[in-house]
């Protein structure tokens, strides 16, 4: 469906980066994104580009059907396949949402996440976006005035099965822009066999993580790396935020204004670079990135690495056999670790053109109820190891497979990226800059404060 969109906003969404399902990672390991991707700059208002001409609608059922274009990311090797295949039990997503909801039509895309920004950028040009699109960014469309409110046509009862702390991640000035449509988050997995051979426990504190590395080291002469650091510009972010949240700091105070450069963070990350000046990490946090790690945790040659909840699955698809365990994230004495959540997003666009604009709601209302009915929303989480975003699916999901219930838990205390404001884009490559600098011999007090001064600038 055409869009009445400013074209010019287009010209400035430059996303480079892909999220952390995306990258140049093969599908088959694709995690759902840790980060948002840049966040566009706000573009001066435009005039609005001319409405395209309207497809002649579809008669069904007596009726005009509507026909709703969706745009929806590659998480793996399945989700072509469960969309668009025989992936739902010798059927698929469209199939079947089309012959259980007669007047609503389906022109569903699966894209990789290597290409869905510059094809919803593109898209965006032609005044031609996405009814629905799932992404992990949504702040430069919302701020845009580009998206529909989730209110317009999310059905009260699904907006209420949502975990609450993660529609409260797509909310700007109250309105809430955007639903989760998969869960992930991080953990501490170590091989319980190696820390029994050394005789250790896995690690609580800073100092006691400094203490098992040691003895792993010594103990494998080398051999083996006793913790993963990933400090590329695929996870930087992610480390800047497991080591400052676990030493009561992170990107932003507690009034929501940025705080790169507080004491508490300047201690983590000089904590995380001693980690690696001693010994204790892989040689290039840099440019090994979290599916280098871990490769090396599948391969026996990395004690402990900090990894999504799909591990367990990657480890057997590469022929590892490692005998695992999780664990809380190693804190600063007297702090808290905390887990990053991660999840992407499913939005609306506005169809100023549309001839009926409720129906039109409703027609994406009627998607997001199928979507997320436990009947195929629990195939679609479970198919590629992810976690649910509604409470529905949780009783089905732990039924079927009891170590969802640990990693519930584990997502109901992590926290999550400040992607919703407008900045976010600069603190994540600013982080990245600074962590890649200190690695480097750069003081990481001045790296932070510099970043810092940029943001207040």
């Amino acid at each position: 469906m055409k869009k009445t969109l400013a074209l010019a906003l287009a010209l400035v969404m430059a996303l480079g980066l892909a999220a952390c399902g995306g990258g140049s990672t093969p599908a088959a390991t694709q995690a759902p994104a840790a980060t948002a991707a840049p966040a566009a700059t706000q573009a001066p208002a435009a005039t609005e580009a001319p409405k395209a001409e309207e497809a002649p609608a579809e008669a069904s059922d007596g009726g005009d059907s509507i026909t709703l274009d969706v745009i929806i990311c590659q998480y793996g090797p399945n989700t072509n396949d469960w969309f668009l295949g025989k992936g739902m039990n010798g059927t698929n997503f469209v199939d079947k949402f089309e012959s259980e909801n007669p007047g609503v039509k389906l022109n569903l895309e699966v894209v990789s996440w290597n290409d869905v920004y510059t094809v919803v950028d593109t898209r965006i040009a032609n005044n031609n976006a996405p009814d629905i699109l799932n992404i992990d960014v949504f702040a430069n469309y919302a701020n845009e005035g580009l998206l529909l409110p989730v209110k317009d046509y999310c059905p009260d009862d699904l907006l209420n099965d949502f975990f609450p702390s993660f529609i409260d991640q797509s909310v700007i000035d109250g309105t809430v822009w955007a639903v989760p449509d998969l869960a992930s988050a991080r953990a501490l997995f170590y091989n319980v066999d190696m820390l029994e051979e050394v005789g250790v426990e896995v690690p609580s504190t800073w100092a006691e993580l400094q203490d098992v590395s040691q003895a792993i080291l010594d103990y494998y002469d080398g051999e083996v790396y006793p913790w993963g650091i990933d400090m590329t510009t695929d996870e930087g972010q992610a480390a800047f935020a497991y080591y400052t949240w676990g030493n009561g700091g992170g990107f932003v105070d507690d009034n929501g204004d940025w705080a790169v450069n507080s004491d508490e963070n300047v201690e983590a990350i000089e904590y995380a670079i001693s980690l690696v000046s001693d010994g204790f990490t892989n040689p290039n946090p840099a440019t090994q990135t979290r599916y280098d790690l871990q490769d090396m945790f599948a391969a026996g040659k990395l004690a402990m690495v900090i990894a999504p909840n799909q591990l367990p699955t990657y480890v057997s698809d590469k022929g590892g056999n490692i005998n695992m365990a999780t664990a809380a994230l190693p804190a600063n004495e007297g702090k808290t670790g905390s887990s990053v959540g991660v999840m992407d997003r499913v939005m609306a666009f506005k169809d100023d053109s549309a001839p009926d604009q409720a129906a039109r709601n409703e027609a994406i209302g009627k998607f997001l109820k199928f979507f997320y009915d436990p009947e195929n929303y629990v195939g679609w989480v479970s198919m590629e190891g992810f976690l649910p975003a509604v409470n529905s699916a949780v009783a089905a999901l732990v039924a079927s497979d009891d170590s969802f219930a640990a990693w519930l838990n584990v997502l109901d205390s992590c926290q999550f990226y400040p992607t919703a404001k407008a900045e976010w884009d600069q603190v994540k490559q600013g982080v990245i800059a600074a962590e890649q600098n200190a690695l480097a011999g750069g003081d990481v007090r001045s790296e932070l404060d510099a970043l810092q001064a940029q943001l207040m600038g």
